[in-house]
């Protein structure tokens, strides 16, 4: 089967830092559904993975966290799924990628797609879906409940793949009023139309930025990038009892200044659940089938930004190169082999 693979890594401008290969057919372990993928996306893991992992023994290690597609066969447990379904799905980040023309995963951490979207409008959404999903209501415990609340959210990078999913979420349905941040006209415009109340500009200082829209302090906090620049300002954003979600990777920040306020600091990393086996894990399954109904029924929109054409390794450098660049809005999609 046709797939994507890296031997070294590169940086995204080499020839060499994804290839195009012949893979083995995969086949499906007792709670595996065999995949035929039609569309990909590519997320910021998939960059850090390809410039940071080796690769095993000369193997070509296969990437890309997020997929849409047919499922092609079950294994001898799963009883979820069967041959003919429209899946979408992130996979496990200790388990071969979705870059390839067939993938094996785990059922219980797969949804069945909206029946709204198409392959590669499906594709962009299941990793930063279950992020936001699993941030908002399990790690900051905030209510599925719309109705008014005098809680607040700031979303540091609400631009972003992450960012303007959860913006839609908190939106639609919790009470809290949400804020955005965004430093370009065209990503601030980005978020405002996902449903954010107010815009602030992450470029300038944040507490300032914040008392520009009448906020001193706010009730959660989610920083989704650059959390070594910002930390020390969200924290004194923060409101006394407050929460701050993380998912990315500071080097060093210093959660004594947390300490005053009795806030709490939470991490969410999507791939805990199917890379520990948690008894949970069906929980990604669910939330998937659940965020479909609501894109099915107009909730929730898919947050495609870009269509970068077949899947091949030419046009998945492109997309990594882009994502490096920190300019991305929404997500980078690619379709078809």
């Amino acid at each position: 089967m046709k797939a994507i693979a890296y031997y070294k890594n590169l940086p995204a401008s080499n020839a060499e830092a994804l290839l195009d290969i012949t893979a083995a057919e995969p086949a499906p372990g007792d709670h595996d559904l065999l995949v035929d993928v039609h569309a990909i996306s590519v997320n910021p893991v998939d960059v850090k993975i390809r410039a940071n992992r080796k690769a095993k023994d000369g193997q070509p290690e296969i990437i890309g966290w997020d997929a849409a597609g047919i499922v092609r066969a079950v294994g001898a447990k799963a009883s979820l799924f069967k041959p003919g379904d429209r899946v979408w799905y992130a996979g496990a980040i200790n388990r071969p990628g979705a870059n390839s023309e067939r993938h094996l995963v785990d059922e219980r951490i797969v949804g069945h797609m909206p029946k709204s979207l198409d392959f590669a409008q499906a594709a962009a959404l299941p990793l930063t879906t279950i992020t936001a999903w699993e941030l908002l209501f399990d790690r900051l415990q905030v209510l599925d409940n719309a109705a008014p609340s005098q809680r607040s959210l700031l979303v540091i990078g609400a631009a972003g793949g992450v960012g303007s999913i959860l913006v839609q979420l908190a939106r639609q349905l919790t009470g809290l009023t949400v804020i955005g941040t965004a430093s370009r006209p065209e990503t601030q415009a980005w978020v405002r139309d996902l449903g954010a109340h107010h815009v602030i500009d992450h470029s300038k200082p944040l507490v300032e930025e914040l008392k520009r829209i009448g906020f001193n302090e706010v009730s959660y906090i989610a920083g989704l990038n650059q959390t070594d620049k910002h930390f020390p300002q969200m924290a004194e954003a923060i409101a006394p009892q407050g929460k701050i979600a993380l998912i990315d990777d500071p080097v060093a920040i210093d959660v004594r200044l947390l300490k005053g306020k009795s806030a709490s600091l939470h991490w969410e990393f999507m791939f805990a659940r199917p890379l520990h086996g948690t008894p949970d894990m069906i929980a990604q399954h669910e939330l998937l089938n659940q965020a479909a109904r609501l894109i099915d029924d107009g909730t929730l929109r898919t947050t495609l930004g870009e269509h970068y054409g077949k899947i091949n390794a030419e046009n998945l450098r492109r997309a990594h190169a882009f994502i490096e660049s920190g300019k991305a809005r929404g997500k980078i999609v690619l379709e078809g082999f």
